[in-house]
């Protein structure tokens, strides 16, 4: 009853000698790594004067070489065994030692007249060897060798067009969203090979998901859809703010607190926690900060040469943060500095074709470039240090989604963008263009369906994909990648558990029988769920009736005097005596004592003047026969 550990003396550790120690050890091992660069160096020096002098033996003494080749055979077996040693522990050479003839040889070629090319000499090889050493580093080099595309895997996110994707800096989370509104999450850690989303959430409601994207620290989604109120949801999906809808029906955008109409896409800051930009279709851009939804940062308003409004269809920051660029739907595209809203530092009017929704503007890795993917089926690479004409234009890929992107791989050598197809028409293919030369070097046939959006993430060296059948796809290399989609594939899919079988014979004791087993006692719950979905059983009365009163009933509250008695006197029905006798009660009293019915006829009632007095008997004999009959 104790812990073993209690009253022993904790351990100390002594930091300036664990350091001293460590100082120590690295001197070491530094001074261990010099010393074997020098004996290289001193053995390649070594080489390389026994070559020069191997090289120089030949043509100064062919009469030694001849005079040693008529020595006895037992010297010459020592000498050969000797150079071989030296030629094997130069050389590394395995095996019997060369024969005599070979070193006479480049004597005998020298002295003889042979048709026919020489033999290169030694130091001629060395150079083929080094122009093959160049070739490897070129295959090396080569940027198509290092697209991740041997395997993949298929996520399936629904029936409708996957519009957005999003994957955290770390690459362990995808998120995808599509046009069925849904906001789908998937964890390559946790997945098994069903390849199944672990969350599933409609966080804009009836509205199409267009942009999502994980902000640099990992922990917020940024969620653009068709609504003029941009979201952010945390890594479980529970909403973090929600942006402030402005006034349409002011004139100045700028005077507005946010955006009027539709979203097209949003961006957060590479650099500043809580930052990002979205863009509208009311003609303006916003920067936004978390801890303040109800009124945007700042705003920039794109215009035409002539000082228009013009809608912007993509924005994005710069890598480093200080750039906010956006291409409109005049076919330009204007760069501010963020810090100043008013003039553009950049813009070229005649970037893209104008009517069409250039769908995607991205900075290089660098810096330096900017790729945008134009509606017009082109993709163009600018220099934003010379901004006056594309440096490379490609044509020929088609798009029909206002959100089809483009990316740069992880080493800025290549540029990747998706192609669309009409239903049943080919397939959708992911491009990739070479950024020096810009040229067409590779092209994966993706599904039947267009290519919407591209995402090469830099850590996992994985290319995902989302299409246009309701797929999100994964590629990547075993020996390339890292870790994200190589961590769920190895995982066996969970089998379902199925109902045990009996696999012997066992004794069953009379109790353990459903008809020997005592009722169990139950919850009540589920009795009163099922009483009060039960109207008679669950009859509720009627409340009392605020106020001067309605419907025949009087209320509670009656400030009159006539309320006051209605609901005290008149309303009194205590009494549950029989009616006739509660009427009969004051006959008895009533023919006593004429006060109240008697005098009042006495004094209006006319007098007989002609009165008749009869008897029974007279009265019985002038009876009709039918009375008499009767009786």
């Amino acid at each position: 009853m104790g812990f073993t550990g209690f009253g022993k003396k904790a351990r100390t550790f002594d930091l300036e000698a664990m350091f001293e120690q460590t100082r120590r050890t690295a001197v070491e091992r530094s001074r261990k790594t010099l010393e074997a660069r020098e004996k290289e160096e001193e053995m390649n020096r070594e080489k390389e004067l026994r070559r020069q002098s191997e090289d120089l033996e030949p043509t100064s003494s062919g009469s030694n070489v001849a005079r040693d080749c008529s020595k006895s055979s037992s010297r010459d077996t020592s000498s050969s065994e000797s150079e071989a040693s030296s030629e094997s522990s130069d050389d590394e050479l395995i095996g019997p030692p060369l024969p005599l003839k070979m070193a006479e040889e480049p004597v005998n070629h020298m002295e003889e007249d042979i048709l026919g090319p020489l033999p290169p000499p030694l130091g001629e090889d060395v150079e083929e060897d080094d122009d093959d050493d160049d070739d490897d580093s070129e295959e090396e080099e080569n940027p198509v060798q290092k697209i991740p595309d041997s395997h993949e895997i298929t996520l399936k996110h629904g029936a409708k067009t996957v519009s957005a994707l999003g994957l955290d800096p770390s690459g362990a989370r995808l998120v995808t969203g599509g046009y069925d509104y849904d906001v789908k999450f998937w964890d390559f850690a946790g997945m098994d090979a069903s390849f199944k989303a672990f969350r599933s959430l409609q966080p804009c409601e009836c509205h199409q998901i267009k942009s999502l994207q994980y902000s640099n620290t990992g922990d917020m989604i940024l969620v653009v859809s068709g609504s003029s109120q941009a979201k952010v949801i945390d890594r479980d999906g529970f909403e973090v703010m929600e942006c402030i809808k402005g006034d349409q029906y002011i004139v100045d955008m700028a005077n507005t607190k946010g955006h009027t109409a539709m979203l097209h896409t949003g961006s957060w800051h590479p650099k500043i926690k809580g930052e990002f930009m979205t863009c509208s279709n009311d003609a303006t851009v916003r920067t936004w900060e978390v801890e303040n939804p109800k009124k945007q940062k700042s705003v920039f308003k794109p215009r035409t040469m002539q000082g228009k409004k013009v809608i912007p269809t993509t924005c994005t920051y710069s890598r480093d943060g200080n750039l906010i660029a956006a291409a409109c739907q005049n076919g330009s595209i204007q760069i501010w500095d963020r810090n100043l809203t008013v003039h553009p530092k950049f813009h070229y009017k005649q970037a893209h074709d104008p009517g069409t929704d250039t769908s995607c503007v991205t900075f290089s890795y660098d810096g330096n470039v900017l790729a945008s993917r134009g509606g017009d089926d082109t993709l163009k690479l600018w220099d934003i240090r010379q901004f006056n004409k594309p440096l490379f234009s490609a044509s020929g890929l088609p798009t029909m989604f206002p959100m089809t992107d483009c990316c740069f791989s992880p080493d800025d050598k290549l540029i990747v963008t998706g192609t669309s197809v009409q239903r049943g028409c080919g397939s959708g293919k992911l491009v990739f263009f070479e950024r020096r030369t810009f040229q067409r070097v590779y092209e994966i046939d993706i599904t039947d369906a267009s290519v919407v959006r591209c995402l090469w993430h830099p850590k996992l060296n994985q290319i995902m994909v989302g299409t246009g059948n309701g797929l999100a796809k994964v590629y990547y290399d075993p020996n390339k990648s890292q870790r994200g989609a190589k961590l769920c594939v190895v995982k066996t899919q969970r089998k379902a558990k199925q109902a045990e079988t009996l696999t012997q014979d066992y004794i069953i004791t009379p109790h353990a029988l459903p008809m020997f087993r005592e009722p169990r006692q139950r919850s009540t719950r589920k009795q009163l769920e099922k009483d009060r979905l039960d109207p008679l059983k669950s009859h509720k009365p009627e409340p009392p009736v605020a106020g001067p009163g309605r419907g025949g009933r009087v209320g509670t509250h009656g400030g009159t005097l006539s309320s006051y008695i209605v609901k005290n006197i008149a309303l009194d029905k205590t009494d549950d005596s029989n009616p006739r006798e509660a009427i009969l009660r004051h006959a008895k009293a009533a023919e006593d004592n004429p006060y109240w019915v008697s005098p009042a006829y006495s004094k209006t009632q006319p007098k007989t003047m002609f009165a008749q007095v009869e008897s029974d008997d007279e009265e019985a004999k002038n009876e009709p026969e039918w009375k008499k009959r009767k009786i």
